[in-house]
């Protein structure tokens, strides 16, 4: 590993906190492997960017891993990333770059929210699970992919529990919202919800969560809610990069699944977007960052 370098890259977020957990853990995984080199970048709303991260990474290295540090693939992983890849290759030719693909939805993933569902089971005292729901809230993407993820845990949960409902929501993006699922869950005679995020790591939609759940308190005087929080400090996430950088799941020269494909590559002149305007300037954003989350 002493000419290797392994590159964690986050999504970013405008909200400082977030990016700041995401070095946390960095942090704390390198106590876990001390012989290990590891960086982490961004991808917008963060000091250092993908370029930066890559070329730091590359910096004294024969080979560089990739590790997209984000729980479901859309347009950022699909195919921003690649394409800084492609361009980290042209920069530094003498460095061997490959990519894992991203945290996924599998089994490691399922291992954690069902003990995020187990927590919040307890904190409204193990009531009847048939009269309890279940909303796995996540992100929210363009990418029918990315949601059918998130779709495909609901329905792992619903077949390792007892749950009458276990339903999908979204903080944005897509549908359905969180409010309408609750309402549907409370029409049909929910006495408890639990709010199950899908987020490694605080940020501003954590907030907005928050913020949401307060409101159907309100609304629903006579629902128990139970809000989980973010999950990435979890040890199932450590285990699961462990796994990722061993390399029992890249063949040899593995690559994200679009990097070189040339569908991404036709597709890049009117999807591919520059992120050098969510640079931030000693953890400031810009004036001209965008408002969208």
């Amino acid at each position: 590993m002493n000419t290797t370098s392994i590159l964690l890259v986050g999504h970013g977020s405008r909200n400082r906190d977030g990016n700041t957990e995401i070095l946390h853990f960095a942090a704390q995984w390198r106590e876990r492997h001390p012989a290990w080199r590891i960086e982490t970048c961004f991808i917008e709303h963060a000091d250092v960017l993908l370029d930066g991260g890559l070329d730091r990474a590359a910096r004294d290295a024969r080979q560089v891993l990739v590790i997209p540090f984000i729980l479901n693939a859309a347009g950022h992983v699909k195919m921003e990333l690649p394409a800084a890849i492609e361009e980290a290759r042209a920069r530094h030719p003498s460095v061997r770059f490959s990519c894992t693909r991203h945290l996924g939805m599998g089994r490691e993933i399922l291992k954690v929210l069902q003990g995020q569902l187990d927590h919040l089971m307890k904190a409204l005292h193990v009531p009847d699970p048939q009269t309890t729901g279940v909303i796995l809230l996540g992100r929210g993407s363009s990418d029918a992919g990315a949601n059918g993820e998130l779709a495909k845990m609901a329905r792992w949960l619903f077949e390792d529990n007892d749950f009458e409902l276990v339903d999908l929501a979204f903080t944005g993006v897509t549908w359905p919202r969180l409010e309408s699922v609750v309402q549907r869950q409370a029409r049909l005679g929910m006495t408890q919800i639990c709010v199950v995020p899908v987020y490694l790591f605080t940020g501003v939609l954590m907030e907005r969560i928050k913020a949401q759940v307060e409101r159907l308190r309100g609304q629903y005087p006579q629902i128990a809610f139970a809000l989980g929080t973010h999950f990435g400090f979890d040890k199932g996430i450590f285990e699961l990069l462990d796994s990722k950088v061993t390399g029992a799941e890249l063949p040899e020269g593995g690559l994200l699944e679009c990097d070189g494909c040339k569908y991404r590559q036709a597709a890049e002149a009117e999807h591919l977007h520059d992120h050098s305007h969510t640079h931030t300037d000693h953890g400031h954003p810009h004036h001209h960052e965008p408002a969208h989350a």
